[in-house]
């Protein structure tokens, strides 16, 4: 059989010179989406990887059935009330997308259809609703779609009394957007068009053209963005401008949309705040007076300024705060400590708070949407590795949870033949990092012949929980561990977990990484030539950076839209996120970032060595990596690399970020990276274990 020749792109050295020093970049013709050369190398290269895992066809068609079959296709949300009628979600059999419903009054009142999705995505190959907002008398719903995948959305408007759209059309904007009480004012948050950094706000009227809309704000500093919000309570409409590190916030009474916009607090370096409104105050978060992990405080809406600020929630050094929920009797905190999320009960007449109690060893819980006020009822979510997603509602006042929903994993699921721990491994600095870890208790033995997949984020403060995954079982089921890594750039541990993990600190990322899969192969969970790695985004630039560092030890990576260009990007505010990311990575205009940065950015530090099989997805219309960026290193690891192991590039020609839309579709792409690795543990399946 005639071997398969991989793509060669053309070389064309750019000169790049910042602080007297010069990078040479074969490759950054590439950002030229309209280049039919660049066109022309996408498709080679999607071309290479089909006919590199055509063997795998089989496999892939085998794993999209089953993890097809596992999703319960008619399925629906549990239903919750607001203001005189129960909202759900459902999908039905053989639709890729979501049916918005509402019943008035009561569940038994005949079902009204607010907004078929699978009917308005017909005739795209990409589709996404990002959001569905109904005005303050419910008869108006706005929504926000995108056909491309670059989160540029125009806003259609609906009257749910007469069924009938309006004419009403607001093109290019972000999709974030709140009623006023009004029911004829609408505010939305709109993007500069080239950076899709999102700084202005507008006011619109129905029955008025887009052209007349009011700008009512605009952010000035590129550091920042802003978008609306709207208070549980209903009266008041924000404007929120935020960077990495501060917040400023503006309030409105929403019943008087065409008063101004009055301010909370000005924004101040490494203050940060968010806002609620209960009766005459203002509860905000904030990290004020250096309380890193957060603490709660009041002030009176009619004069909010930090100086009115009385602490009700103390800051804790052990507890990272990370949201809160009001209710006429109680107040609910969503904490995190000792990397597990706990939820806790505070009644507001002054006697004994509480905590939800949950039993796995890892696990994720969440406050779910809870619209009332006058209510003792909460509602959360609840997450592990061996549990399907759950909906509870937990009566404050008896204490007692009732389960209204897990997901239906369709074929028989039965979470007592798979094990979930976590362990903790100990980076070089002595710290302490939690590992989260499932597999199936038959196919485990722990003598390192397992396959192991880890995987991390570890960037802008996002913690990974331990969450289910009916599609992982496929994996699972064929001896596969899975495992999370909790590395420093997560919160997972509080606010210095982030911290100790971003800017000058960012390398403490990959090293815990590399720890944590020297402890697994240490303690036998895998072994060598049996461990791979995933990550995406800025897990992406991870998986770059690990394996410029230590590329013995995979065996075989997935680098999902990876951000693997640091320096050249930041470098480049015309690029979308790059401004508002400075205060993330640094500033590469401070030389002391642009040495730190290119010290681990990926593409600059792509040797002449071996590297393990690599297998690296894209988007073509991607807006948070542009997809020149895993493009270029594919083609610069293909001149450099020594080795003869996989390098292969898939780029969606119809998709951004998040890759394919619809639940199914989706799948297809999840089916090729678990065949990709599959197909690499067959093959060293053989081999001993080192």
């Amino acid at each position: 059989m005639k071997a398969i020749k991989a793509p060669k792109a053309p070389i064309k050295i750019q000169d790049i010179t910042y602080h007297e020093h010069t990078r040479r970049d074969p490759y950054y013709w590439m950002n030229e989406r309209e280049n039919p050369e660049v066109i022309q190398y996408l498709n080679e290269e999607n071309a290479f990887l089909k006919a590199s895992l055509a063997h795998t066809e089989p496999l892939q068609e085998k794993l999209y059935q089953e993890m097809k079959n596992r999703i319960k296709e008619d399925d629906e949300s549990v239903p919750y009330f607001r203001d005189g009628y129960y909202y759900y979600t459902k999908f039905v059999k053989g639709g890729e997308y979501p049916v918005f419903c509402r019943k008035e009054g009561s569940l038994q009142h005949p079902e009204e259809i607010l907004l078929d999705v699978n009917l308005l995505a017909k005739e795209h190959d990409y589709f996404n609703v990002n959001a569905v907002t109904l005005s303050y008398n419910q008869q108006l719903l706005a929504h926000a779609e995108d056909h491309v995948g670059r989160r540029v959305y125009n806003i259609k408007i609906k009257d749910l009394s007469t069924g009938s759209a309006l004419p009403d059309q607001i093109t290019e904007v972000t999709g974030n957007m709140v009623w006023a009480n009004d029911n004829k004012t609408l505010f939305y948050s709109k993007q500069d068009p080239n950076t899709l950094r999102a700084y202005q706000i507008y006011q619109h009227t129905l029955g008025t053209p887009q052209e007349e809309d009011i700008l009512v704000y605009e952010e000035a500093d590129e550091t920042f963005t802003c978008h609306v919000a709207k208070s549980k309570s209903k009266d008041y409409i924000f404007i929120v401008s935020e960077s990495t590190v501060s917040s400023e916030i503006r309030y409105l009474d929403a019943h008087h949309p065409t008063s101004p916009f009055h301010l909370i607090q000005e924004r101040e370096r490494d203050l940060e705040y968010s806002v609620e409104h209960f009766e005459d105050h203002f509860l905000i978060l904030t990290n004020h007076q250096h309380a890193k992990n957060y603490k709660l405080v009041k002030a009176p809406t009619k004069n909010p300024d930090k100086s009115q600020w009385v602490d009700i929630i103390a800051h804790r050094d052990d507890t990272l705060l990370e949201g809160f929920e009001v209710f006429g009797q109680f107040l609910v905190l969503e904490e995190r400590s000792n990397g597990l999320t706990k939820i806790q009960i505070i009644p507001l007449d002054g006697s004994d708070h509480h905590y939800i109690t949950f039993d796995d060893p890892t696990y994720a819980a969440w406050l779910g949407y809870n619209p009332q006020f006058d209510t003792t009822t909460l509602r959360f979510g609840y997450n592990s590795l061996t549990t399907p997603s759950s909906t509870y509602d937990y009566d404050m006042v008896r204490r007692e949870k009732v389960l209204l929903k897990q997901q239906e994993v369709q074929g028989g699921f039965d979470p007592s033949l798979y094990q979930s721990e976590r362990i903790w491994a100990t980076a070089q600095d002595g710290t302490k990092i939690p590992i989260s870890l499932v597999y199936k208790t038959a196919t485990f033995k722990k003598d390192g012949s397992n396959p192991l997949l880890q995987y991390a984020y570890g960037s802008y403060g996002f913690s990974t929980d331990p969450v289910f995954s009916s599609s992982r079982l496929s994996l699972l089921d064929r001896g596969f561990v899975f495992a999370i890594a909790h590395i420093r750039g997560g919160q997972e541990l509080g606010r210095h977990w982030y911290d100790d993990g971003k800017m000058l600190k960012k390398r403490n990322t990959f090293t815990d990484f590399i720890t944590c899969s020297e402890h697994l192969l240490r303690e036998s969970y895998t072994s060598l030539g049996k461990l791979f790695a995933m990550g995406g985004s800025a897990g992406g630039m991870l998986m770059g950076t690990i394996i410029n560092m230590r590329p013995d030890l995979y065996e075989g990576v997935i680098a999902a839209v990876p951000f693997v260009d640091v320096v050249t990007t930041m470098l480049d505010e015309s690029i979308p996120l790059t401004t508002g990311e400075f205060d993330e990575w640094g500033n590469p205009k401070n030389k002391e970032y642009y040495d730190y940065m290119l010290s681990y950015s990926p593409y600059d530090n792509v040797e002449k060595k071996e590297y393990p099989h690599l297998l690296v997805t894209s988007g073509l219309h991607d807006s948070q990596v542009q997809y020149w960026e895993p493009t270029k290193w594919v083609a610069k690891l293909r001149v450099e690399k020594t080795d003869k192991n996989m390098l292969l590039l898939y780029t969606n020609m119809d998709a951004g970020h998040g890759g394919a839309s619809g639940r199914f579709h989706a799948l297809k792409e999840t089916a090729m990276e678990y065949a990709f690795l599959l197909d690499l543990a067959e093959k060293g399946q053989n081999q001993p274990p080192e």
